[in-house]
């Protein structure tokens, strides 16, 4: 078990704290969802915050233990690159981006919730500056470096956003927009601040 960085340590606390109010609180009535999940625009439910609060909520088990997992792997690698400020701005500006790609590009969605976009920025500026670092997946054996198997993640959601498989709730344009804008800052950041990348 590798130190966790204090910023990754505080956002899984969150993201745990907030999934069990979810679990505590949905057959009482408790408006958490309402209120925190992302809405499209056109809903009356739709709210300028929840742009931020969506990240902190979950649709599931799975859905939560994997982007907390992926966040536990790469976050602290980038923290401890960047520093806690940077890395926290990074990922906020991630997820917003996603939420907003979410919106305007598949704008008849029913709602999104989860921290999958915000991550798919990390793992994008995780690839950029570490792309021959070799990574496992659990069910394939053989490692992969990161300059193949990101993008490779990145290639299945545009397949999905396109492809719209019925049963399929995932917010691909989500993870898109948040890996699009991953990018684009850590290319930012690294013609402006040499010395801080590799």
């Amino acid at each position: 078990m590798r130190q966790l960085s204090p910023i990754v340590k505080n956002i899984i606390i969150a993201n745990v704290l907030v999934f069990f109010a979810q679990f505590l609180f949905q057959d009482k009535g408790f408006l958490i969802e309402r209120y925190g999940a992302l809405f499209p625009l056109g809903s009356p439910f739709f709210r300028i915050w929840q742009l931020v609060t969506y990240m902190f909520l979950h649709g599931g088990l799975m859905h939560i233990f994997f982007n907390m997992f992926s966040l536990f792997i790469f976050g602290p690698i980038l923290e401890n690159l960047w520093g806690a400020k940077r890395f926290f701005n990074f990922y906020i500006i991630c997820g917003i981006a996603a939420g907003v790609a979410q919106l305007f590009i598949d704008p008849n969605f029913d709602l999104a919730v989860g921290a999958s976009g915000a991550i798919m920025g990390i793992m994008a500026a995780f690839a950029y500056l570490f792309p021959n670092t070799e990574l496992m997946l659990m069910f394939i054996p053989v490692p992969i470096k990161a300059k193949y198997l990101i993008p490779g993640f990145m290639a299945l959601d545009l397949f999905g956003a396109f492809a719209r498989v019925d049963g399929d709730n995932v917010a691909h344009w989500a993870h898109l927009g948040g890996a699009l804008a991953g990018f684009i800052l850590v290319l930012i950041w690294n013609k402006t601040n040499r010395n801080t990348f590799y």
